[in-house]
């Protein structure tokens, strides 16, 4: 069963989709700005990438190069105060923290941590390092992170870029496999939060 799998299993979405692999992708093509996670964050990718049809929460969206198992871009666009950053479907057993307007940047790291932590039901979860960033032309953070899906032996690797712009939360994370794909991706990662405008 792969991670997407598992994910869909657990009816909750991380950096993956909580919808069968059948929900389909969309080409994103290079070179035109594009509006993401039904908001108003645009990103201009360099190269195509695949935009899959489901969403992991109402606020999200997620882009891949060669399947999400693999290379996974997950865009948060401004996600409401008391709001879950992904969709909360086992709420009355495991709720799912929420994001506050008031939080600082570490705040947000341990928001973020603590909803994979739930969402995967892992312990293997860390966030590595935090520090000030500009995001879309405005103080943000970076901050980056790694984990262990539960089930799997795969160290995944994350970066996360974002800032709260008016009370909302914009987010942009990028996560790979340690071995060979967070490297071989990564720059084409980094370009799309370079392109980030608000």
């Amino acid at each position: 069963m792969t991670r997407f799998s598992r994910l869909a299993v657990a009816a909750c979405a991380v950096a993956a989709v909580v919808t069968p692999a059948i929900a389909g992708y969309k080409l994103v093509p290079k070179g035109v700005p594009i509006a993401v996670a039904k908001s108003a964050l645009t990103v201009t990718p360099s190269v195509d990438w695949n935009r899959l049809g489901a969403r992991p929460g109402r606020n999200a969206e997620s882009w891949t190069l060669d399947g999400l198992t693999l290379d996974d871009v997950t865009f948060y666009g401004g996600i409401p105060d008391d709001t879950t950053l992904f969709r909360d479907s086992k709420k009355k057993t495991a709720p799912l923290p929420r994001f506050s307007k008031t939080m600082l940047v570490p705040d947000i790291a341990q928001l973020f941590e603590s909803s994979y932590r739930v969402s995967i039901g892992t312990s293997l979860m860390n966030i590595d390092s935090i520090e000030p960033a500009t995001f879309a032309g405005r103080p943000g953070f970076h901050f980056t992170y790694t984990f262990v899906v539960q089930g799997e032996e795969v160290r995944r690797k994350g970066v996360a870029d974002g800032a709260v712009v008016d009370g909302k939360l914009y987010l942009i994370t990028f996560e790979a496999p340690v071995i060979h794909y967070f490297d071989a991706y990564k720059d084409e990662a980094h370009y799309l939060v370079s392109t980030a405008r608000l």
